[in-house]
């Protein structure tokens, strides 16, 4: 047998140029409120420019009320968004009312802004039942468990396609931690075998908790994670909520035309904690390492191409933030108002048919429940 005389496949060519695709960000308006892209720019009207201004002003405040709220003891989990606003109001504008929605914990602001009431997202927090009862809108509930929202719209998507519905489709979030769990991949896997209708947004905001995104995967982009299993992907400045929209828009076209799914990734930054039960920021980061991305900040970069074109003063988002804030306060009034649920309402509502023990217990907490 003749001996093999030199390297006959290039590896590290291969793994230094198999994310070349998906580095170029897509960016329309760059951190310095400077148009990069004035044809993309001219698209939108004055109006569409002011109304992403004040939904991402919108979440912003709910961000910090919500807070509020949660340090005053009037709520349970909640995951902060302060900083992920153009990525989450840009995505979620961009699909339409019959789209299914499967959110995780973090995304009650797009799960609001898809039908639901700022009411339910309180009692989704204070673990109320009511909170989840979206009646016809096509929300589903915050996911807890990491990732497993991928394998829920996956399924949603193929139940889609096999109704023959003809403009719709479903759409999912997760972090960058998420993308490195099985039931992500899985999720993808599932909706690009059976070319499925489905939008796999993929919020990149830096940190799996106190994980850092380069720690806790090789992969150079996350939205390269999607090729392997035949998925078109793009990476997105999520700071920029036109890119943001633009991206999503597209891809929720290509998806609705019946060419399988797309996955799109936000290059965007969780400013605080990962969560109101108080992890601490400071511990695992620095401020060195954050500056560069509150420059960034995304209602930053809004208020300078609004106050260029004479669209927007402080004035009006002061008012705008009080108006906000009132309403706020009454959603909250609202949910704490909201009775909870019996332990005999629960029993009945876990199966259709309730099991011979549940029958019992039913009969056992009615008992309890009556005196």
């Amino acid at each position: 047998m003749a001996k093999k005389t030199g390297q006959v496949i290039d590896f590290a060519s291969i793994k230094a140029t198999m994310s070349d695709p998906y580095k170029k960000t897509f960016q329309i308006v760059d951190k310095d409120a400077k148009i990069v892209n004035q044809e993309l720019f001219d698209t939108f009207s004055d109006d569409q420019l002011v109304d992403f201004m004040k939904k991402m002003v919108w979440e912003r405040t709910l961000h910090e009320q919500t807070m509020n709220f949660s340090r005053q003891g009037r709520l349970g989990f909640y995951a902060p968004t302060f900083g992920e606003e153009a990525s989450e109001m840009g995505s979620v504008s961009a699909f339409k009312d019959q789209d299914f929605l499967f959110p995780a914990y973090r995304d009650l602001p797009q799960l609001i802004q898809h039908g639901a009431s700022v009411t339910q997202g309180f009692l989704w927090s204070k673990g109320n039942a009511v909170g989840d009862d979206y009646g016809e809108q096509r929300n589903w509930f915050p996911q807890i468990i990491i990732g497993a929202q991928y394998v829920e719209a996956a399924g949603a998507a193929l139940g889609i396609k096999k109704n023959g519905e003809k403009d719709a489709v479903s759409f999912v979030y997760t972090g960058d931690g998420g993308t490195s769990q099985g039931d992500f991949y899985e999720g993808v896997n599932f909706a690009s075998s059976f070319q499925a209708p489905a939008v796999f947004m993929v919020q990149n905001n830096g940190w799996a908790i106190s994980v850092p995104r380069y720690k806790q995967t090789a992969a150079e982009t996350l939205a390269q994670k999607a090729v392997a299993s035949g998925v078109p992907s793009i990476q997105v400045d999520g700071m920029d909520v036109l890119a943001v929209y633009i991206a999503t828009q597209e891809a929720r076209e290509f998806a609705a035309a019946g060419n399988g799914p797309v996955l799109v990734e936000t290059l965007t930054y969780r400013y605080g904690a990962h969560s109101s039960a108080g992890d601490d920021p400071s511990r695992y980061r620095t401020k060195e390492e954050e500056k560069p991305w509150f420059d960034a900040d995304p209602l930053i970069r809004m208020r300078k191409i609004l106050g260029d074109k004479g669209l927007w003063s402080q004035d009006e988002e002061d008012k705008l933030v009080e108006e906000y804030k009132d309403s706020f306060k009454a959603s909250m009034k609202e949910a704490e108002n909201t009775p909870t649920q019996s332990v005999v309402d629960m029993l009945k509502t876990t199966f259709e048919e309730p099991t011979p023990q549940i029958k019992a217990d039913i009969a056992r907490f009615e008992a309890k429940e009556s005196k």
